[in-house]
């Protein structure tokens, strides 16, 4: 083989085998010296062939090395409809050069569920729950929605609809749609609080209409506190808000949530877009695993917690976008924040002396520095009155 030519193929393969794929992805198959793939993908081919059949192991990244062993060869790599979309393609294709590889895919499932329902692909949210927990569901779930969800087997699809109905989404209709494309197509509607069927086919994939009377989780920065499970120490939905908007997250950016207790800022900053990542650094190991549980529960997946001194536990990380700060600012820590390029902080204050240290890290360095006075209506007597929290001083500065 010339050393111009691309060494792999990668070809997805629908339930119509052999005869849904191009003639480009047939003479690579013919011309192979072997072919990778799982038994299900391997079954759909012809029984005759020169190339060396070879199953890909569980897990799937297992079978990187084997392949990549075979560098120089001529290999077919089988995966599911369109590789990329949900698919092992870029997992694979992570560890190539651009021009080690030529893939051919096939309609995918999201474009063969779209052309059952008649829903536009644009309109849809898609989700790969044959690999993640069924909370990163929960950020989609609203009336109006068109969600598809890629599962793993029928007892995941019964889990699903299970854990709708236990969060309040019972009246969601499902259509379960099995086998698309090949001859054991079957389309199904159910709600998911009526599903219970114990004989679905893999694979199978689950598109979604949410409805009842679950909660939403909203879109805009500053969560209701109680979306948080907390021990009291956490940055209030106001003030979150007014942190979140200073932070500014943008696309692909990374946080540093320094002192993150119940990780809502954390939280909030992963929630802004699905490319952004998020590192919180906290002491307690009580409040660290309290806000995995938030994670967890509310479908982030992105946050790396870090225990212990956070002075001590920057080295060696891949630099921040972004540092936020809640409380417990230090000469210390801001020196070693100093020596982060092109980022930036924003750090609030309580205490008259994190105050005093903000006021002199304003005239040192510039930023901006903003005084939050909140009170809220509370009972007095048999009236209301103004109830202050404590003034919360923040400081943004960019370097």
């Amino acid at each position: 083989m010339a050393d111009s030519e691309p060494w792999l193929t990668i070809i997805g393969i629908g339930e119509d085998g052999w005869d849904g794929l191009t003639a480009p992805a047939r003479a690579a198959i013919e011309t192979a010296d072997s072919v990778m793939g799982a038994p299900r993908h391997l079954s759909l081919l012809p029984r005759q062939g020169r190339a060396e059949r070879i199953v890909w192991p569980v897990p799937f990244a297992d079978g990187v090395p084997m392949l990549l062993e075979r560098r120089g060869e001529r290999v077919v790599m089988l995966a599911s409809g369109d590789p990329f979309w949900f698919g092992a393609g870029s997992v694979v294709t992570r560890h190539l050069e651009p021009g080690e590889w030529v893939a051919y895919p096939a309609a995918s499932t999201l474009s063969l569920a779209a052309a059952r329902l008649g829903w536009p692909v644009e309109t849809i949210r898609s989700v790969g729950l044959h690999a993640r927990p069924v909370e990163t569901l929960r950020q989609h779930l609203a009336p109006g929605q068109r969600v598809l969800a890629l599962m793993r087997d029928g007892a995941s699809v019964t889990g699903l609809a299970a854990w709708l109905a236990e969060h309040g989404f019972g009246d969601s209709a499902l259509t379960v749609l099995e086998a698309l494309g090949g001859p054991r197509e079957r389309v199904r509607r159910v709600t998911a609080r009526a599903l219970d069927w114990t004989d679905i086919a893999h694979p199978v994939a689950v598109a979604i209409e949410p409805a009842g009377e679950g909660r939403v989780l909203p879109r805009a920065s500053g969560l209701d506190d109680n979306w948080f499970d907390h021990d009291g120490q956490i940055t209030k939905r106001p003030v979150r808000a007014l942190a979140l908007s200073a932070l500014a997250p943008r696309p692909g950016e990374l946080l540093w949530d320094i002192g993150t207790g119940s990780g809502s800022v954390a939280i909030e900053w992963l929630l802004s877009d699905p490319t952004t990542r998020a590192v919180g650094f906290e002491r307690d190991p009580d409040r660290l695993a309290r806000a995995a549980a938030n994670a967890a529960r509310l479908g982030v997946e992105r946050l790396d917690l870090i225990e212990g001194d956070a002075v001590m536990s920057l080295a060696d990380r891949p630099h921040p976008d972004a540092v936020f700060v809640g409380g417990g600012l230090s000469p210390q820590l801001v020196d070693a924040l100093r020596t982060l390029p092109h980022c930036r902080l924003v750090a609030h204050g309580v205490t008259l002396e994190t105050e005093a240290l903000l006021t002199q890290c304003h005239s040192r360095f510039g930023g901006e520095l903003l005084r939050i006075e909140l009170a809220r209506a509370r009972p007095l007597g048999t009236k209301r009155g103004w109830k202050a929290s404590y003034p919360i001083v923040q400081w943004r500065v960019a370097w």
